[in-house]
């Protein structure tokens, strides 16, 4: 009954069905070829796309957040609500086409696809896009625009109300895209120079040169600072952009952690891909977490390393992994009190 409960609320959000529970009191769920042929049928279902969408991603990748985007007016006069409900719908969408479809998770970042209605084609210049009916559409230019990484309500929802922010956009991609969460900042951080009226404004970029030059301060943005200039092009609501907000040429070039250059989106998005096991284990870890509803520990490496060496096998579709989770020790097991 634990397994079952257990697999319902981590796929469905929900209690067990009437199956399930059947299967639970005969003893049947302890063995694996009944679970993986229960985790195929959940999957089947369309609690599962809703919920593992409405759960799982909006958590994992902050949609939630986007709703509360607040947007300068008089920097951004075309903002309105109809885009703001579109940046989420199309968030939505494109997550649970993955599932459903079980695609690769490695797909999240590489497509060359989104879904649009004309409100947000015309915010992202894709012309013949009438109505608001969401459909699929082929982007036709992957350099720009492609992928969660380029999608306006996670863009807008990494930005400030009148610029950008690269150090959030950078946090996002190490918390969420790397796995490998920033230090948090420490006590008496100086504030962000701001520009002065009547001087002539800076760059972001130079701003935070300015505010790197406090080795306090250098330590974490060193890291994080170079992932986010790799969106500039992106403004403060997702929309592609040559000048930044002081009217100066944009300068995207950033670099990996490793030290490594890369110049804007295209770069940034193959090195995120390349290792694939790179950004499949922290799809792997968020899903993880998400199914055990705790953050995971050192002793749960392991089975993580073991999911995602099973499931490059099927190039990291999304059943190999949740499989992969179901028939893990972490998750059939208590955990020793």
């Amino acid at each position: 009954l634990e397994i079952a409960s257990r697999l319902s609320f981590f796929l469905w959000s929900s209690v067990p069905d009437e199956e399930l529970l059947e299967l639970a009191r005969q003893g049947q769920l302890g063995r694996a070829a009944v679970r993986e042929a229960q985790v195929t049928r959940m999957l089947a279902d369309p609690r599962a796309i809703a919920a593992l969408v409405d759960g799982f991603a909006a958590q994992w990748l902050n949609v939630r957040r986007v709703g509360e985007v607040i947007v300068d007016p008089d920097v951004y006069p075309t903002f309105d609500e109809s885009l703001l409900d579109a940046f989420t719908r199309e968030t939505e969408l494109f997550v649970g086409n993955s599932l459903r479809e079980d695609l690769s998770v490695l797909e999240l970042l590489t497509a060359d696809y989104t879904w649009v209605n004309e409100r947000l084609a015309r915010h992202y210049g894709l012309p013949g896009i009438y109505g608001s009916r969401f459909r699929r559409v082929t982007l036709p230019n992957p350099d720009r625009r492609g992928g969660l990484l380029t999608q306006g309500g996670l863009l807008a929802a990494t930005s400030y109300p009148g610029r950008t922010s690269p150090v959030l956009r950078g946090k996002w991609l190490l918390d969420n895209v790397l796995g490998s969460p920033a230090p948090a900042p420490p006590a008496n951080v100086p504030a962000f120079p701001e520009n002065e009226p009547g001087v002539a404004p800076k760059s972001v970029r130079e701003r935070l040169e300015q505010h790197r030059s406090n080795p306090v301060c250098a330590a974490c943005h060193s890291t994080i600072d170079p992932l986010g200039f790799a969106l500039e092009h992106f403004d403060a609501i997702g929309g592609w952009r040559a000048t930044d907000e002081s009217g100066r040429p944009i300068d995207a070039l950033g670099s990996w952690p490793d030290g490594r250059a890369l110049n804007g989106f295209p770069d940034l998005r193959a090195m995120l891909v390349n290792p694939p096991e790179q950004f499949a284990t922290t799809v792997t870890e968020k899903l993880m977490s998400y199914a055990l509803g705790r953050r995971l520990e050192y002793h749960d490496r392991p089975a993580i390393r073991r999911i995602v060496r099973d499931a490059a096998t099927i190039d990291f579709r999304w059943s190999a992994i949740i499989k992969g989770i179901v028939e893990s020790p972490t998750f059939l097991l208590r955990t020793a009190s």
